[in-house]
């Protein structure tokens, strides 16, 4: 099977983002880069064939920035399903141990809404509609298109938290999640990588209060330390960066429970 060079699926990628995070490695669960854990929304891929699923991984991370955790077996992969929390899992229907079906009818037998991204070579039309009637939220064949993949990947996020347009707007703050492009009333700010992925979840959920546990849930590696104190630097650096009067969005704390980004009047 060949695959498209992550990261390269059209051409030229240009991110606005700035960012000097290196990559030190892929472990079999999940991709980690150096600094405390920094990390965006959660992605599970369950995916026996290891070479695959870490190229998957890389041009996820590499492209959204997502995190991302790697199963390389049905049982596992149903554990982690299970018992950690993800905006979306990528599910290959051919796997060791529990195969891919059953884990789809066990997450949503148990109430689990996570959008599922079938991923699998069983590509006859019978398969396809088994798959989407057994609860999957997409189905793609291989061999596959990784630009195609990928911008799968990122419409189903962006369903999730009823987020359609991939630019998103507060007040006088946009965030194009296609260009990672952030700007205030028309003007470009430059974010560092754990600032622009701190901002998106927080615009993902707009006047929504957002505790400190599901940032660090959906923001940082499951093997990291806590470094809740890091999220109180980086949301005082977004501060000073993206809230101004002018621009009629603020990032308020509440006390106890977390942050929330709203609009604020004229």
């Amino acid at each position: 099977m060949t695959v498209p060079a992550p990261g390269r699926y059209n051409g030229t990628y240009t991110a606005v983002v700035e960012t000097s995070e290196a990559w030190i490695g892929i472990p079999e669960h999940g991709l980690s880069q150096r600094g405390c854990g920094e990390k965006e929304m959660r992605v599970l891929i369950i995916e026996d064939e290891v070479r695959l699923a870490r190229n998957i991984a890389k041009a996820i991370t590499e492209t959204t920035s997502y995190a991302v955790d790697i199963s390389s077996d049905g049982e596992d992969g149903q554990h982690q399903a299970l018992s950690n929390p993800y905006d979306l899992i990528v599910l290959d229907l051919m796997l060791p141990k529990v195969p891919g079906l059953d884990i789809l009818a066990r997450l949503r037998r148990e109430g689990n809404r996570v959008p599922i991204l079938i991923l699998t070579a069983k590509d006859t039309s019978q398969d396809i509609i088994r798959g989407l009637d057994s609860g999957s939220d997409d189905y793609l064949t291989k061999p596959f298109d990784m630009g195609e993949f990928l911008a799968r990947c990122k419409a189903l996020v962006r369903r999730t938290y009823d987020r359609p347009d991939p630019v998103v707007q507060v007040g006088g703050l946009s965030l194009d999640t296609s260009s990672r492009l952030v700007t205030l009333r028309g003007q470009r700010v430059a974010l560092r990588a754990m600032e622009y992925r701190l901002l998106e979840y927080l615009m993902f959920r707009a006047g929504q209060i957002v505790s400190k546990e599901d940032i660090l849930d959906h923001l940082y590696d499951f093997n990291a330390e806590n470094f809740s104190n890091v999220i109180e630097v980086y949301i005082s650096s977004l501060r000073k960066k993206v809230v101004l009067d002018a621009a009629q969005v603020s990032i308020r704390t509440v006390r106890g429970q977390g942050y929330v980004i709203e609009e604020t009047p004229a």
